[in-house]
């Protein structure tokens, strides 16, 4: 199966990372223009929560449903049960460097279908869309989480 793999680091505790992340509302809030995201139905992160959700690419949505597992201090998997791919397993790790800056590791598997379903989704998350969005990810991460910091700077 091929693999995506992105790493950034951010200038906030691990605990503060892992707490944004932790919110499956996020979701959201990470997906970036002229990506969409309508929420369905998303359960609190926890082992073997649910989210199910569309993502629109201008006028076309594509439904996913995906459940979470390896929940823990250190991150979570979520794992595609119904949707454009074969299979797609993307682990979301954040590690302390030290007490104010958290590397986040994103790692995917993930596979095409077969035909017209195949093409269509090697065009959408291919490597360089892959980057494209976790660039944007990263970028709207920092600005959320210098926000968050600034905000629990203040109230100290």
């Amino acid at each position: 199966m091929p693999t995506f793999d992105y790493r950034f680091t951010i200038d906030a505790p691990q605990p503060v990372v892992l707490d944004f992340h932790h919110d499956t509302s996020v979701l959201k809030t990470l997906t970036p223009p002229p990506l969409f995201v309508q929420l369905h139905a998303v359960e609190p992160l926890g082992e073997g929560s649910k989210a199910d959700f569309t993502i629109w690419f201008g006028p076309f949505p594509i439904r996913w449903q995906a459940v979470h597992s390896k929940v823990d201090d250190q991150g979570f998997t979520d794992t595609l049960v119904t949707g454009p791919l074969k299979n797609w397993q993307h682990r979301h790790q954040f590690v302390a460097i030290n007490n104010e800056i958290t590397q986040v590791n994103e790692s995917i598997e993930y596979e095409f279908e077969k035909g017209v379903k195949g093409l269509v989704s090697r065009l959408m998350y291919s490597r360089a869309s892959l980057t494209l969005l976790f660039t944007a990810r990263k970028l709207i991460t920092k600005k959320h989480l210098r926000t968050i910091m600034r905000s629990k700077n203040v109230h100290n």
